[in-house]
């Protein structure tokens, strides 16, 4: 996978924000993607009380969400918990994992989120402007902005809204249990970002690929599927 080296990544918090509020300006969401055969879920955890960032990406066929290839990384964590700058902390060790990767996902779900954000430029746009894969934000909880009620049954969902601007959206991914955050990362837009992500999501209230990368951050490995 061809990785674009944007900044530094050993910065301020107000050199980070900086960094957002430029990049942010190359941020697209309209569909670019091409045809999707391999999604890809990454996740981040930490240990040694944060000094240590792990990463773990798997990717699954689609849409058959069977495990393809999975890839963890280790680093040295080199930025603060920073509500607002997160990618900061968790991007570089993902990056490393996603080199690891034999095939190039045409997808990325993120657990984070996309544009559902501050300055507009969340964890999922930043993976994406410097992977140039399209990404998707999808969180387990709202970061900003504000919804009207949304209905129980699976696949509702209703427009997420700061300041008059439509952020992304809040989606039922399970009948009768808590919503999802979604919201576009880079090169797809939000109906179509939707759409991929309840196709990833079959069972449970998180996509596949935010299972998967998960359990697998939390173990040696998963067993591979085809």
């Amino acid at each position: 996978m061809k990785i674009q080296q944007r900044h530094l990544w050993s910065v301020t918090v107000e050199e980070a924000i900086a960094i957002q509020q430029q990049l942010q300006l190359e941020v697209i969401t309209t569909d670019r993607l091409g045809a999707v055969n391999y999604v890809a879920g990454v996740d981040v955890g930490f240990e040694e009380d944060g000094e240590v960032s792990r990463a773990a990406v798997v990717v699954l066929s689609f849409p058959g969400l069977q495990l393809q290839e999975q890839a963890i990384a280790v680093c040295p964590t080199t930025f603060p918990y920073t509500p607002g700058l997160l990618s900061f902390r968790e991007v570089p060790v993902i990056l490393e994992a996603l080199k690891k990767l034999r095939t190039t996902p045409d997808l990325i779900l993120c657990d984070g989120q996309g544009i559902a954000h501050p300055r507009r430029f969340g964890l999922g746009c930043h993976l994406g402007l410097l992977t140039e894969v399209p990404t998707i934000g999808v969180a387990k909880s709202l970061f900003i902005g504000e919804h009207d009620e949304l209905a129980l049954e699976k696949g509702s969902w209703q427009s997420l809204r700061d300041r008059g601007e439509v952020i992304g959206a809040v989606v039922r991914s399970r009948t009768n249990v808590k919503p999802i955050y979604i919201s576009v990362g880079h090169l797809i837009c939000l109906p179509t970002a939707i759409d991929y992500v309840l196709r990833c999501t079959p069972k449970y209230r998180l996509p596949q690929t935010t299972r998967l990368a998960d359990q697998l951050s939390r173990s040696a490995s998963l067993v591979i599927g085809h």
